[in-house]
This record gives C-alpha cells, structure tokens and sequence, in this order.
C-alpha cells in the first residue's frame, strides 16, 4: 500500500529515517482496516512523488508499530505528522485534500 516514492517507516528505522533526516519528513500514520486511510493513500503518494528529493514522504502501520504511535501520541488515524530536524511542525488528523498538504509542504520543501 505504497507507491514507489512512498517509504516505509517503523519503530526499528523511525528515529535514523525521520527524526535525523536533513529534509523534511511527512509520516501517514495508518492502518489496513482504516477506509479514510485508504482514501488518503492515493493523495500520499502523489505528494511523495511531486515532492521526491526536497521532502521524504512515508507511512507507518499503527497495528505493526505501536511504540512510534504511542511516542507522537497517534489516538486517531490516519494522521499525518511534518517533522523537520527532529521536530514536529504540523500534525493534520482526518482526510485532507492534497491542497491542504501542498500549503504546508511548500512553506520547507526547497526547490
């Protein structure tokens, strides 16, 4: 349930891959049960696409990686954090357009 810009992240990988990048980082907290994550998935990995080598966009599975959810207190999916240098910048609960992600995107994606 990724597109091919589209990472993976977990518990193992989260902390070297997301809090430690040197660009910024969107992270789809979701899960396979969950309809509106289903529906947002298209939209992720569009932006995964449009924004490849300026912004890492991945997901992490919330039944497969409870400690990463439990730490950035994921309580409804699908939940979509931007950190950037280790920091949380935006953090969009709910379905969303691919506008309202470009609008945040665009204020630290370097072109």
């Amino acid at each position: 349930m990724a597109g091919s810009n589209t990472l993976v992240f977990n518990d193992q990988n989260f902390e070297d891959s997301v809090l430690n990048s040197d660009v910024p980082v969107l992270v789809d907290f979701w899960a396979e049960w969950c309809g509106p994550c289903k529906a947002l998935a298209p939209v992720i990995d569009e932006l995964a696409e449009q924004y490849a080598g300026r912004v890492k966009v991945g997901k992490v599975n919330t039944d497969a990686n409870s400690k990463v959810s439990v730490r950035f207190q994921v309580s409804a999916i699908p939940t979509c954090i931007l950190f950037h240098k280790g920091e949380i910048v935006e953090k969009i609960v709910g379905l969303r357009s691919k506008k309202d992600f470009q609008v945040v995107l665009d204020r630290l994606a370097k072109s």
